[in-house]
């Protein structure tokens, strides 16, 4: 028989089978001569005790052996003669999109307005020593979207939108460790999604697959209410029925083109704030209750939320051992993101805390209408620009400086490469996301001991945690409302956050298009 079990071990302990099997054996009152294997389905840590434990869910084989699962292995079809869909966008959404259009026998067209994942490097490598911003090829554009060059975490909520274990797997079929099948909160790492984000773009393009780079949409060509083709920045043009538009979060010329074309769109809430970075030995101290971590557990990293007035404040995108990065996609603009290496070996620890900022905040700087959160938005990267003293500075303030309106003499070190500069943030952020932040990092310090620190820094401004623009679609069909054959995906039609609710929207778009085009 196979019994499921969950049982906390020490860290040293679930590494060794013999400690293991006798646990089973204490467990189920079995001789742990019936035990004769067992399957980690499932492991996470709980840091609350003194001592913290991996609490870890397993299937124990009593009676009986092992049994393999069938492997996974993904069909794809030869689409080369195949009717075709285009995807815009060749992030998580619109990469899956592709798949499942080729497993299905659909040829996905790729437009994508950056360059591929290679070479994506140099013109980061010039943001981070030059302080120079392309706005084709940054963090957030280019293959692989946002997510892969901002850290691969592969957790998410949305467990109801498809099959999240399917997508983990074609991770792993694609170059992931098998580790990312069974941690509670798994994460690939930004110097290991290069090549996996490749191998999935080769096996669409043996496929028959088109990926085509530096091709931005210019238009979308329609014949009243209905989809007929795409222009590109090359003056291509390119008929189609269907459009998966999966431009992610920061294409403000999207949103701007389908305002323009008077294609519904719809203002939305998001949060904005700021990058906080600690020492990641402080975070090990406070979460593990220890003086120094013990080497079998990972870099610890920590989940915060408060209200403030009416809004919600919160942690987002925590990167142990981790890196501040510049998220700009526009010269004269600072953002910042966080990303982590595979080994979450570096010595700072850092997480986006930000506020909830609706249509009510717009509207009290004059914005108004379908684009007033995205010129928000825009109000506030331009003004750290302006204050950060050019070429990608960012302006930043220790954290309890900040909350006591005091100007940091000092900043500590801080991963973030193009620099910081000594500011006050009250003179970046909006009133009422400075005057939250303020009451919400007492609160956080209340709650997590060492939080509320001067080795803190705080880095202005995160911004894009999502999209401040709704592309509005159907819920059954996910056709957009009023033009068939557009299909709105994931972060940049703010129906999904993070890689894999993007691949899994990507997938759903793919089956709905499919759908349409069988019509």
């Amino acid at each position: 028989m196979i019994k499921t079990l969950t049982i906390a071990f020490l860290p040293a302990e679930v590494a060794d089978n013999n400690v293991v099997k006798k646990r089973i054996a204490s467990e189920t009152g079995i001789a742990i001569k019936r035990i004769y294997d067992y399957k980690i389905e499932r492991q996470s840590i709980d840091a609350r005790a003194r001592q913290p434990k991996i609490v870890v869910q397993l299937l124990a084989f009593i009676d009986e052996p092992f049994q393999k699962e069938i492997p996974f292995n993904p069909q794809y079809k030869n689409v080369s003669n195949a009717p075709h869909i285009v995807i815009v966008g060749a992030g998580p959404a619109g990469l899956f999109a592709a798949l499942r259009m080729i497993s299905l026998g659909y040829k996905p067209i790729i437009l994508e307005r950056g360059k591929d994942v290679r070479s994506r490097r140099r013109d980061l490598a010039i943001m981070n020593k030059e302080g120079i911003t392309n706005p084709e090829s940054n963090y957030c554009f280019g293959e692989g979207g946002a997510g892969t060059y901002s850290d691969g975490k592969l957790y998410t909520r949305s467990t109801k939108r498809g099959d999240v274990k399917r997508i983990l797997q074609l991770f792993v079929h694609f170059g992931a460790k098998e580790n990312v099948l069974r941690e509670a909160h798994p994460h690939i790492g930004t110097n290991k999604l290069p090549n996996i984000i490749q191998a999935m773009r080769q096996q669409i393009i043996d496929c028959g697959g088109v990926v085509l780079f530096e091709n931005k949409l210019t238009d979308i060509l329609l014949d009243g209410d209905v989809v007929k083709g795409v222009k590109t920045q090359n003056s291509n043009t390119i008929s189609c029925r269907a459009l998966i538009l999966a431009t992610g979060h920061s294409a403000r010329d999207i949103y701007e083109l389908l305002e323009l074309k008077k294609i519904k769109l719809e203002t939305k809430s998001f949060a904005l704030g700021v990058r906080i970075e600690h020492p990641q030995l402080l975070i090990d101290q406070a979460q593990y209750k220890c003086s120094v971590r013990d080497e079998l557990l990972p870099p610890a990293s920590y989940s915060l939320v408060t209200q403030i007035n009416d809004k919600g404040v919160f942690s987002f995108c925590m990167c142990p051992g981790g890196i501040i990065a510049p998220a700009a996609t526009a010269p004269n603009e600072i953002v910042v993101n966080g990303w982590s290496p595979s080994k979450r070996n570096n010595p700072f620890a850092n997480s986006g805390t930000v506020v909830s900022v609706n249509e009510k905040d717009f509207a009290n700087y004059g914005f108004k209408g379908n684009l007033s959160g995205l010129q928000y938005q825009q109000m506030v990267e331009r003004k750290a620009f302006e204050i950060g003293g050019g070429k990608l500075v960012a302006p930043a303030q220790r954290l309890v400086d900040f909350t006591c309106n005091k100007a940091s003499s000092t900043l500590p070190l801080c991963s973030y490469l193009p620099g910081v500069a000594s500011v006050s943030l009250s003179e970046v952020l909006p009133l009422e996301v400075n005057l939250s932040l303020k009451q919400a990092m007492i609160d956080f310090g209340k709650k997590m001991k060492g939080y509320f620190t001067n080795e803190a820094i705080m880095v202005a401004t995160e911004s894009r945690t999502s999209s401040p623009v709704r592309i509005p679609r159907d819920k059954v069909s996910f056709q957009h409302t009023q033009i068939k054959g557009l299909f709105p995906c994931a972060e940049g039609a703010g129906y999904a956050g993070g890689i894999v609710s993007a691949a899994i929207d990507g997938e759903n778009c793919a089956d709905a298009a499919i759908q349409f085009m069988k019509k």
